[in-house]
């Protein structure tokens, strides 16, 4: 795998931040959150300006070999229609990019349908899928790596554009199931915890789910253990998919980019768990959109200490809830850039 520079903050320059912060005419801490925010763009972009330019969607596009297991209440040709439906402008992702301005790219990394005849997507394609996980890994680490490097050029592109703040989503039927295999490996949580409803399952569903995903660890454990070497196959690898190892590419290379990265619902958080693995620099540039409904997407987010900005009780994916957010961090730069300070408003400072 490629190695990602991600630039550690520069801490020496946050009591400059919070200074011209706190010395904006409100009561200390008045606008909550939004101080938070602004102290992170100001942080990232190491300047008590931060701009908000060119911002960017990337949406990746991928099957999973899980879904043959009846894990999820979607078929799998949903990824393939709706992939479709995103280059006609009818999705949600769609109408938020629309709303806040945002430049959406849609990316096949390994959708089991022939999308080439689609200009609007961009063509990265693996393969059509990947591997059934329930009984082997979902694909090669070299693939990984590949799919990685797809999602870094990606945000490259963005970056050309003068992007400085990165939205992800992704859109794969039964991608819950590696997310919450994710959660469970990496945050050391009974799998229990981790596994949701995905698109609707019912109890019957979630309990065939569980056993489904059980199974699956189960013998991943057995083959790493009867491997011993020293490079066991990463359960990233082994259980994700095209287009999450795509998103974890982007979120890093935008991190390095010094991009704010937007981070979506349980799928998008199961990613950025896994990009801090990789390179735990990474955790300064996230700004954590929203806590869905997803069983365990509170749970996962504690693990990575993260305020989420929303609780809407959003479960579409796409990173529709990154999009809802966004307006939230443009409010927060306004504040920095636009509130007066006590001196120049001639406004007694009673704190």
């Amino acid at each position: 795998m490629r190695s990602f520079n991600i630039p550690t903050l520069d801490e020496t320059f946050r009591p400059t931040v919070v200074d011209k912060i706190d010395n904006l005419n409100k009561p200390r801490r008045s606008l909550g959150y939004l101080e938070t925010l602004a102290e992170q763009a100001c942080m990232v972009q190491h300047t008590l300006t931060p701009r908000l330019s060119h911002p960017c969607h990337l949406l990746f596009g991928a099957d999973h070999g899980i879904e043959r297991e009846g894990v999820s209440v979607s078929p799998r040709e949903v990824t393939w229609q709706q992939m479709i439906n995103f280059t006609k402008g009818g999705g949600g992702v769609n109408m938020l990019c629309r709303q806040h301005g945002f430049h959406l790219r849609l990316i096949d990394v390994g959708v089991d349908y022939d999308l080439s005849a689609h200009p609007r997507i961009l063509q990265r394609k693996l393969r059509r899928g990947t591997d059934n996980f329930r009984y082997g890994p979902a694909m090669s680490e070299e693939e990984f790596d590949r799919a990685i490097d797809i999602g870094a050029e990606m945000a490259d592109y963005c970056h050309r554009e003068d992007c400085t703040v990165l939205s992800i989503g992704e859109m794969g039927i039964g991608n819950t199931s590696p997310s919450s295999i994710w959660m469970h490996l990496l945050g050391d949580v009974p799998l229990g915890e981790c596994i949701g409803a995905g698109a609707g399952l019912n109890a019957e569903g979630m309990k065939h789910k569980y056993a489904v995903l059980s199974e699956a660890v189960d013998r991943y454990k057995q083959t790493e253990k009867l491997r011993q070497t020293s490079s066991p196959h990463s359960p990233l690898s082994y259980f994700g998919g095209f287009e999450m190892a795509a998103a974890i590419g982007a979120m890093l290379r935008g991190a390095e980019h010094g991009m704010l990265v937007l981070v979506d619902g349980f799928i998008m958080s199961a990613c950025m768990l896994a990009a801090i693995r990789i390179n735990p620099a990474v955790r300064q540039y996230a700004v954590f959109a929203h806590c869905g409904d997803e069983s365990g997407h509170r749970h996962m987010l504690q693990l990575m200490h993260a305020v989420p900005l929303l609780q809407l009780g959003l479960r579409l994916g796409e990173g529709t809830g990154a999009l809802a957010a966004y307006p939230l961090l443009d409010s927060a730069v306004r504040m920095v850039n636009e509130m007066n300070n006590f001196d120049n408003a001639h406004i007694t400072k009673y704190f």
